[in-house]
C-alpha cells in the first residue's frame, strides 16, 4: 500500500507524525525521529517567552493510560529559533510548529516568530488540559474563544497552512471545528489529551503527580480520539485535512484513525511502549494490512467509514 501523498502543498512519506511534546525540542531529536522512520515531526508546544511549567512528579504511565500534568515548558522562541533553524540546515521530514499562548493577541505574537522559522505547518495548541490552574479554561471549550485565535493566526500565517488542535473535553468538537473552520483554519489535530484526570498513591492516600491532576493519554483514548476524528471529518464534510492523534499503538489503529477521516497519524505515548522504531513498524503494519485487504494506497481509506455508512443506507 502506498504512505506517501502530499497535503496542502508539503510532501510527507507516510502518515506517521511525532506528536507534539515528545522528544522535546531539539534538532538532533527530531532528526532522530527521522531516522526511525517518521514521516513529519512536531515541536512541544512554544510559547512566546520562557514558561517554566509545573514542579515533579509530572507523568504516570501504566499499560493502558498516561497522565502527565508537565506544564507545557519552553524556554520560548529563541531557543526555538536555535533548533529549528539547525534541523532546517537539511530537514529531513516536514516539521509542524505547534504553539501556545495565554491571550489571543499573545497567540498571533507567537505564530509571527514561529513563522519566521519557516515550519511546514504551523499547530495552534488551544486545548491542553493541565494548565487550567494557571491560565483558566482552554480556548478550545468555547466556540467564539477557538475562533478568535483562529482568526488572528490566520491573519499573520501567510502561505502557511493552520491547524487548529482541539480538545475532546467539550460538548461537540464538530462544532468548535465549525467555528475554526469559518474563521479560516487549514486544518485540526484531533484530539490533545482528554481530561484532566487523577490518580492516587495508595500507601499515602495523595494524588501521584505534584500538580494533582494530568491529560490523560494512551490507549485509553483511543476510542474517544476515534470519534472525535469522525465527528469533525463529517461536520466539515472532509474538505480539512485531519492529524489524528491520541492512542495510536499499532498499524491497524492507524488505520482506524484513516477511516474516521484522518490524514496523518501522530504518535506519542507508542514510544515509550513500542520504542523508537515504532514509525516503521506502524507502517510495515498498514502496509501488511492493505495489502491482505486489497488496498493499494492510504488515501482510499481516509474518510471510508462515512462511504461505508453511507452505502449501508442505500442497501437499506
Amino acid at each position: 500500500m502506498k504512505l506517501s501523498q502530499t497535503l496542502l502543498g508539503v510532501r510527507f512519506d507516510n502518515p506517521t507524525v511525532l506528536a507534539s511534546g515528545i522528544w522535546g525540542i531539539t534538532a538532533a531529536s527530531w532528526r532522530r525521529a527521522a531516522k526511525c522512520g517518521v514521516g513529519a515531526v512536531t515541536t512541544k508546544s512554544l510559547w512566546l517567552q520562557e514558561h517554566k511549567g509545573h514542579a515533579n512528579p509530572t507523568i504516570i504511565s501504566t499499560d493502558h493510560w498516561t497522565l502527565n500534568a508537565v506544564g507545557v515548558p519552553d524556554a520560548g522562541v529563541e531557543k526555538a529559533r536555535e533548533e529549528i533553524g539547525n534541523f532546517n540546515k537539511d530537514k529531513p521530514v516536514p516539521l509542524i510548529g505547534n504553539i501556545i499562548a495565554s491571550s489571543v493577541e499573545d497567540y498571533a505574537k507567537t505564530a509571527e516568530r514561529i513563522l519566521e522559522f519557516k515550519p511546514d505547518f504551523l499547530e495552534v495548541n488551544i486545548s491542553c488540559p493541565n494548565i487550567e490552574d494557571e491560565f483558566g479554561r482552554p480556548f478550545a471549550c468555547s466556540i467564539g474563544d477557538s475562533a478568535a485565535v483562529t482568526k488572528a493566526v490566520k491573519a499573520v500565517s501567510g502561505k502557511t497552512p493552520v491547524f487548529i488542535k482541539l480538545s475532546p473535553n467539550v460538548d461537540s468538537i464538530a462544532a468548535i471545528a465549525l467555528s475554526c473552520a469559518a474563521a479560516g483554519a487549514d486544518g485540526f489535530t484531533v484530539i490533545n489529551t482528554a481530561g484532566p484526570g487523577m490518580a492516587i498513591d495508595l500507601p499515602t492516600r495523595l494524588p501521584i503527580l505534584a500538580n494533582k491532576v494530568g491529560g490523560i493519554s494512551g490507549p485509553a483514548i483511543k476510542p474517544l480520539a476515534v470519534r472525535c476524528i469522525a465527528d469533525v471529518y463529517k461536520a466539515t464534510e472532509g474538505k480539512l485535512p485531519i492529524i489524528g492523534t491520541g492512542g495510536v499503538m499499532t498499524g491497524e489503529d492507524a488505520i482506524e484513525f484513516l477511516l474516521a477521516g484522518a490524514s496523518l497519524i501522530g504518535i506519542g505515548t507508542a514510544l515509550a511502549d513500542r520504542g523508537e522504531t515504532v514509525f516503521r513498524l506502524v507502517c510495515d503494519e498498514m502496509k501488511a494490512w492493505g495489502k491482505k485487504n486489497g488496498v493499494k494506497d492510504l488515501k482510499e481509506l481516509v474518510g471510508g467509514m462515512h462511504t461505508a455508512i453511507l452505502n449501508v443506507r442505500k442497501r437499506g
